[in-house]
């Protein structure tokens, strides 16, 4: 077996679509010999921060300036946070250590939990439930047309058996790694989940696991009628900058 089954290059290659674009002035996060580069908006006296993450085949860049310049205006920090082997960063990706990169992030932003919020979208909900789960204080999470059955989705796109190992070696790792329930179940901040009901990639029932889950009472589970998978904000970004801002103004 693989040393690290998450790292495994048959994962790396099938589940994973990076995309170079280099940034101008990255912010850089050292991590196990490689460099992420990152984006970062520090936030007014007194405002929490937002550590996006992401979805697959996407970039910090596309990012750059109209999204993070409309969540800044209100004094919100920006951190866009960028992966093994996309936009401007060195490595590949690989899930296992992308898992764990989520902790020299953290340090590199160096501020305390209750400071931030973390966003998620798409496969950019793994590292954002990791990251909630290594720091509960974290004071929000909001989950975009997020993965919530890991499992699931890699299956999609690959057998255990061409990653060499049985159905139950594979369910244990996943279960061990990448459990949102469990990692979900005890968080106590507030929970903002936004999906589109025809998202037909990471369907409905994904959003609706993430609220089940969750252990907070503060939880709020946004539909938005259109926009599929990829294109939530273009066909909702009205709608979609209101529950986000109302989101933000709470905590």
């Amino acid at each position: 077996m693989h040393t690290d089954l998450l790292d495994h290059p048959l994962i790396t290659e099938r589940y994973f679509f990076p995309r170079l674009a280099p940034l101008a002035d990255p912010v850089w996060v050292e991590t196990g010999g490689e460099r992420l580069a990152c984006w970062h908006a520090p936030a007014a006296a007194g405002q929490k921060t937002l550590v996006h993450f992401h979805g697959n085949g996407e970039v910090v860049a596309d990012y750059l300036p109209d999204y993070a310049r409309a969540i800044a205006e209100s004094g919100v920090g920006v951190f866009l946070a960028e992966y093994r082997g996309y936009g401007g960063s060195t490595g590949i990706p690989q899930l296992g250590k992308m898992l764990g990169d989520v902790e020299p992030v953290y340090r590199t932003l160096g501020l305390e939990a209750r400071q931030l919020v973390v966003y998620g979208r798409s496969v950019g909900a793994l590292f954002a439930v990791e990251l909630v789960s290594r720091y509960p204080q974290i004071v929000g999470l909001i989950l975009e047309s997020g993965v919530a059955d890991v499992l699931q989705r890699l299956q999609v796109r690959m057998s255990a058996q061409e990653l060499g190992v049985s159905e139950s070696e594979l369910a244990a790792t996943v279960a061990a790694r990448l459990d949102h329930q469990a990692k979900l179940q005890d968080y106590q901040g507030r929970l903002l989940v936004l999906h589109a009901r025809d998202d037909d990639l990471v369907t409905p029932d994904h959003a609706q696991l993430h609220l089940d889950w969750a252990g907070t009472v503060h939880k709020e589970l946004v539909w938005f009628e259109r926009g599929g998978h990829n294109g939530l904000l273009a066909a909702n970004f009205p709608a979609y900058l209101q529950a986000l801002q109302g989101f933000l103004q709470m905590l």
